[in-house]
């Protein structure tokens, strides 16, 4: 039994439970975006929180082993130059998993919550266990109460609106007419003119913090005379 306490005592058991630790954290913030769907869930949570973990870790066992040295030597031993290239590295991670499709950005969330996980990692490993409960708990909090919270704030809601009609000035202030009509408004504008047909394809971003009637709305284009086409998406 001597030899179990002595281990369990030790700095590699001391690392066994911030590695094991650090995985429970990142993977309680991993299973709600796994739940949502993401594409980077659970186990890639995990990974990340793991990973940095054990290289703050590996920086904290180099500085131990080698801080002492001679400052007339070469080497120079910074513990703090791992935990700052975790952080610019996470970023092209991150990137990986945000989505633009048309004017709706997707993976935000998710790309923060793997940004935060490397920092709980990087706290576990280097002995910050408070901070890094801490954090997972305001974490949780954001992404499972303040979401339901977040759904009754009123917000704009962003939508492209594009018309194919013969290019008059009248078309124009009909269709900005009627856009203001149903409580919207233009964020952008552009107009693209076909001098072989003489049409013009008008493409407006209109922003509401109201749900609409789509059919409705683009059934009142298709009324107007000179409306060969239109969409909302």
């Amino acid at each position: 039994m001597e030899w179990l306490m002595s281990w369990w005592n030790s700095y590699e058991a001391t690392n066994m439970f911030r590695l094991l630790f650090a995985s429970c954290l990142s993977g309680l913030i991993g299973i709600e975006r796994e739940v949502h769907g993401r594409s980077a869930g659970f186990r890639t949570h995990l990974l990340v929180g793991v990973a940095t973990c054990l290289m703050m870790i590996v920086s904290e066992y180099f500085f131990n082993k080698y801080g002492g040295l001679s400052s007339n030597l070469a080497v120079r031993m910074d513990p703090a130059r791992v935990a700052a290239q975790i952080v610019v590295g996470i970023g092209f991670l991150g990137a990986g998993v945000i989505i633009k499709s048309g004017q709706i950005v997707r993976g935000l969330t998710t790309a923060a919550c793997l940004w935060m996980v490397a920092g709980v990692g990087m706290a576990v490993g280097i002995g910050l266990y408070a901070p890094a409960v801490m954090v997972t708990m305001v974490a949780m909090f954001n992404l499972v109460f303040l979401k339901q919270i977040e759904r009754l704030i009123k917000k704009d809601h962003f939508c492209t609106l594009v018309i194919h009609s013969s290019t008059t000035k009248e078309n124009q202030e009909n269709f900005r007419n009627i856009i203001q009509e149903n409580k919207m408004r233009i964020a952008h504008g552009r107009i693209e003119k076909d001098t072989a047909t003489g049409n013009s394809r008008y493409e407006y971003i209109v922003s509401t913090n109201r749900d609409f009637d789509q059919e409705a709305f683009i059934g009142v284009f298709l009324g107007l005379p000179e409306v060969q086409k239109v969409s909302v998406h």
